[in-house]
């Protein structure tokens, strides 16, 4: 096994070498190219064709694997071992997706028979509010979940209801996030308070945001239904008692362990409100797509393992060939969110300038994440990646059958994400765009103006998941898909990526200047943010 900075040197060179040749040209050259990487997982088919490297640059890269020993850092992470250092945790949301009967353990202890007992009771909450047996203070059913969080406590859940709802849905779910007060007033415009369940997820608690809005949406409830109304609140915390101490009753506070990490969180209570507007049995069947996608990333030799696979083609691009910069296109409406949930998972994670041990990264780390729905983006930033100047690698995420709709209109979608990887790929020569303007008979000197404008560049590399349709095991096989690359990265990069200080201080210097907004004595700040302050409080 090389040593690492061995592996990373072989690396670099294979990079040097892919800047010299083009990726359509690999597939004439590697005959063995598509069946080798291509694999399917856990109900996804991931293709990496059409990215940069060729299959002996997957050799170094596999040996960059091998000697950062990611089978060991992948056994250590299911052993529950405390792999966030920092904070000294374990991040062992792979348990709370697990099989019943399982025997996970958090540094030490056993965790899944508890996992199993709060599973069994968010889905005895879910399916009585459903089938309304559990009312609201006034004797009416809940027509509707107000679910308050931020950040991890928001990102998952918004995606996966967005994802699933039903297009005509029982209990309607409604998320607020934002502390800007628009946001509430939105989700509670037309929702009668005494059908409504508020749902507020927090860790601890004290998220400024979170209970800003909490005490308001509290209030609202109050105000029409009177000391009863906080028999409609329900918790989602690790810090039970000051939930409790917020109004919530106890027998409606779901708790998760500190393991649980924000980002994480879905497949834990913080996933409630989307059993209750889903379904048990659906939230179930998330949680085991997941864990059929976490079973295939523990055991796959490296070489077929889609989690591994997809972080080093990541990384190739990143480290190898210095693109800081990649855009995710769900050609899926209903995957639209999944760009804002990655930009946390990723960005959060192993958005670090520093290593585990405190020492300066070695390397650039990870990249910029943006991307919205097909075809919408087609009309927006398409131009750039076709025609930049920076090559901005892609991940297409397609679903094969539609859940509704015109199956016509769905082949349209299909056609252009296939489409699209193809193009950003071969490209268009000049000479082929020259060649056709004279046979328009397209005059010469608008030729010469005409023919750079249209010529693409092509050799952008993208890689395409694909979905044989969508719905809760493979869409929980695929976030589980995209946390386990996650991981693989961080332990290439030698960083941690369960911990998140960098969010910190923004929050600190925030509670200083709000104090000074409401009217306490001025602070030390630089002239920028002293004028700020005070052009607010005149």
């Amino acid at each position: 096994m090389p040593t690492t900075d061995a592996a990373w040197i072989r690396l670099a060179a294979a990079a040097a070498q892919a800047k010299h040749r083009r990726i359509a040209g690999l597939f004439d050259a590697e005959p063995q190219r598509l069946a080798r990487l291509s694999l399917s997982a856990a109900g996804l088919d991931l293709d990496l064709s059409k990215q940069p490297w060729s299959l002996a640059d997957l050799e170094a890269c596999l040996d960059l694997a091998r000697a950062c020993d990611i089978e060991a850092a992948r056994g250590a992470l299911f052993a529950g071992e405390a792999v966030n250092a920092s904070e000294h945790r374990a991040a062992l949301h792979m348990a709370l997706r697990a099989p019943k009967g399982s025997d996970f353990k958090a540094q030490g202890q056993p965790v899944s028979a508890e996992i199993d007992a709060m599973r069994a009771r968010m889905a005895a909450f879910a399916r009585a509010i459903r089938s309304g047996a559990l009312k609201g203070a006034t004797g009416k059913p809940f027509r509707a979940v107000i679910h308050v969080g931020i950040g991890g406590s928001d990102f998952g859940p918004r995606l996966v209801w967005e994802a699933l709802r039903p297009v005509a849905p029982q209990v309607e779910l409604r998320f607020v996030a934002n502390v800007d007060p628009a946001e509430l007033a939105l989700a509670l415009d037309g929702l009668d308070p005494a059908e409504t369940l508020v749902v507020v997820v927090s860790k601890t608690f004290t998220t400024q945001e979170t209970m800003t809005n909490a005490t308001a949406a509290r209030g609202w409830l109050r105000a029409a239904l009177g000391p009863a109304a906080d028999a409609q609140l329900v918790a989602v915390s690790a810090a039970p008692d000051v939930a409790q101490a917020f109004g919530v009753p106890a027998d409606q506070v779901f708790g998760f362990r500190d393991w649980v990490g924000g980002r994480y969180s879905v497949w834990s209570a913080v996933g409630l409100s989307c059993a209750i507007g889903l379904g048990a049995e659906v939230f179930e069947d998330l949680l085991a797509g997941a864990s059929a996608m976490d079973a295939h990333f523990l055991a796959a030799p490296l070489a077929q393992n889609a989690p591994v696979l997809l972080a080093l083609a990541h990384v190739f691009n990143r480290n190898g060939l210095g693109r800081p910069v990649r855009a995710v296109v769900p050609y899926a409406q209903r995957l639209r969110l999944l760009p804002n949930f990655l930009q946390q998972l990723e960005m959060e994670s192993n958005g670090k300038r520093v290593t585990a041990h405190g020492q300066p990264v070695a390397r650039d780390t990870a990249a910029a994440v943006f991307g919205d729905a097909g075809t919408n983006v087609q009309h927006a930033f398409f131009q750039l990646l076709h025609q930049g100047t920076e090559v901005i690698p892609v991940d297409f995420i397609a679903v094969a059958r539609a859940a509704e709709g015109d199956p016509a209109a769905q082949t349209i979608l299909l056609a252009n994400a296939i489409a699209q990887a193809e193009a950003l790929m071969i490209g268009r020569a000049e000479a082929d765009v020259r060649a056709e303007l004279t046979a328009q008979g397209a005059p010469a000197v608008e030729i010469e103006t005409l023919a750079p404008q249209r010529t693409f560049p092509g050799d952008r590399p993208s890689a395409f998941i694909l979905l044989d349709r969508l719905d809760p095991p493979r869409l929980g096989a695929l976030l589980a898909l995209y946390e386990h690359k996650t991981f693989v990265e961080g332990v290439l990069w030698g960083i941690n990526s369960f911990d998140q200080w960098g969010v910190e201080l923004g929050k600190s210097l925030a509670s200083r200047v709000l104090a000074e907004l409401r009217g306490g004595p001025a602070g030390v700040h630089d002239p920028s943010t002293a004028h700020l302050i005070g052009k607010l409080k005149a």
